[in-house]
């Protein structure tokens, strides 16, 4: 047949295929079948009636006379148009839904939209398979003796069955399968017909499955009563129980080891083969061939050799055997975080290191200090500390004014799940902010919460502005007193604590982590070691106002996007 020749279609109630011709080509059709007037032109059957009993029309626009099974068909794996006007096939009430349909506002046909009853003819094989099934319209056909064909029930034929007792008959392997289902009525496929193996009982009361299954149930159940059992005692052996169901989340292990696929490990395995036998008899070489005229630059460069090559090989350990895993964070959250007891999970403290504000803009840096504070995390929790070892009044007064504007920003954050937390990065993403959010306010909400940030930009703008000329006697604060950092190399140390347990309350009255400024002592003739230095005393700082067993270092121009990034 030729490729051009149109689509190949196969009758539901008869051994034949049919073509569907292309546009323009009438071609050979089915023999019409006189019984209500319209055959399918797909499959050549009856086209039917409609729930209502008006004759089934698939396609409102033409009226191209489609049986409902084909048109099913053609919504569910084919091209969902209709053969003849190319339009779209719409949704006819009592057909499931495809993707692609539209929107609709009625409620009187969920049940077949959705498919909750499992009406396709896929429900009706399962249904088949486990015993429960009819005929497609529903209706059980009765049941059927074949007297020609005895029973053996325990080395006894008999013969005096009632037909009202259902049989036991083991799935044949044309039927897909090996269980043993209990079957209400004859099945004209199968070569025996079902019959009854013991007439005394009603074999109805063995229930719908196979044994092994049940029995699976009863255990799946006792362990069930007994994890519940233990669980209001509130007591047992911290679930050590090897009976407990694995389904109890907050008892699974919170990671697990991924294996890499050997198509992957092995090539480089090989390599590393390869450059060990190099290394070999590189060495070999150069040990049999010493240098003689200048033996001691030799001997130094020979170790020099032999001391990376065992750099490098104790470097290939780790890589020989690569370990990959998967963290679970929702087990965490449930296991140390249950509602209506106090929170187990580990406190953290994020360190922000800034020098020149000038070299290292504010704006960049309160984002870092925003996406930090807006965490969904507990905020006794959560602490995060700012080291300016350049004692700038500009980081100051920026992070007051971030502070201020965190009140507003976190609680958005969290009620709306917005992702990255920081401002800067989450509104110049070019994607649709309106997926999956649901909350008929959140547009208006974003639009206000957009304003208020560009506010808190020119705020931010306005100080950097200020601080581009630096008054002759330097800075003073608002108390009029002098800023003491206006020595950069000779100064006290500086604490501030903007936020935390003690007040500064978000716009909902909730409240927020700590926020704390630092700037350590610096003293002439006093190596104050950089970086490092400001790690220590941000160490020192932590210590004594939260000491919490978790320290997470980040720079003034990076930023988390939520609990995943910093665990």
């Amino acid at each position: 047949m030729e490729a051009s020749a149109g689509l190949v279609a196969g009758s539901h109630n008869r051994n034949e295929l049919v073509v569907i011709r292309r546009d323009g080509d009438p071609g050979p059709k089915p023999p019409p079948r006189e019984q209500n007037g319209q055959v399918c032109q797909i499959c050549g059957d009856d086209v039917g009636l409609a729930p209502g009993g008006e004759p089934f029309v698939a396609c409102n626009e033409c009226a191209f006379p489609v049986c409902r099974d084909c048109y099913e068909y053609e919504r569910r794996e084919g091209t969902q148009n209709c053969p003849q006007c190319r339009t779209r096939y719409k949704r006819l009430k009592g057909c499931q839904r495809v993707t692609g349909d539209e929107e609709e506002d009625g409620v009187d046909d969920l049940d077949n939209e959705f498919n909750w009853n499992g009406h396709d003819s896929r429900s009706v094989a399962d249904s088949m398979l486990y015993g429960r099934g009819g005929d497609p319209n529903g209706a059980p056909q009765p049941f059927q003796l074949n007297p020609n064909v005895p029973l053996l029930t325990n080395g006894q034929m008999v013969d005096d069955i009632p037909p009202e007792q259902h049989a036991l008959v083991p799935s044949f392997m044309g039927g897909g399968g090996k269980r043993i289902h209990p079957l209400p009525y004859a099945d004209p496929s199968l070569p025996v017909q079902p019959r009854s193996m013991d007439p005394s009982k009603d074999l109805a009361a063995y229930g719908y499955g196979s044994v092994a299954w049940k029995e699976r149930v009863e255990n799946w159940k006792q362990r069930q009563e007994r994890m519940h059992q233990t669980r209001n005692d509130g007591g047992g052996d911290d679930g050590d129980d090897a009976d407990l169901p694995l389904m109890d989340e907050s008892r699974q292990p919170l990671s697990r080891k991924i294996p890499l696929p050997s198509s992957q490990i092995n090539p480089y395995r090989m390599i590393i083969i390869i450059r060990l036998v190099v290394l070999g008899f590189f060495f070999h070489y150069r040990v049999m061939h010493p240098v003689n005229d200048a033996f001691a630059l030799w001997l130094i460069s020979v170790i020099c050799e032999i001391w990376f090559a065992m750099s490098w090989i104790l470097d290939q350990f780790p890589k020989w055997f690569p370990i990959e895993r998967e963290t679970y964070l929702d087990r965490l959250s449930l296991r140390f975080d249950k509602e209506g007891q106090p929170s187990q999970l580990a406190p953290i403290d994020f360190f922000v290191s800034t020098v020149d504000p000038l070299k290292e803009p504010p704006l960049v840096t309160a984002n870092t200090v925003l996406s930090i504070l807006s965490v969904d995390y507990p905020v006794d929790k959560v602490s995060c500390y700012v080291s300016d070892d350049g004692a700038a009044m500009l980081t100051f007064e920026a992070l007051s004014e971030t502070s201020e504007f965190a009140k507003k920003w976190a609680p958005f954050c969290k009620r709306y799940n917005i992702e990255p937390r920081a401002p800067e990065w989450y509104f110049q993403q070019k994607i649709d902010y309106l997926k999956d959010k649901v909350a008929a306010n959140f547009v208006r909400e974003r639009r206000a919460m957009k304003r208020e940030y560009e506010e808190f930009k020119v705020r931010i703008n306005a100080l950097v502005a200020k601080a581009q000329k630096v008054p002759e006697e330097g800075w003073t604060m608002q108390d009029g007193t002098p800023w003491p950092g206006n020595n950069v190399r000779d100064h006290p140390g500086m604490i501030q604590v903007f936020l935390g347990q003690s007040g500064g309350l978000d716009c909902e009255g909730n409240e927020l982590p700590r926020l704390v400024y630092v700037s350590r002592e610096k003293r002439p003739g006093y190596n104050h070691h950089k970086k490092a230095g400001a790690m220590n005393a941000l160490v020192r700082v932590s210590a004594v106002l939260s000491n919490a067993p978790y320290l997470l270092n980040l720079d003034c121009d990076h930023y988390i996007n939520n609990i995943p990034s910093k665990i």
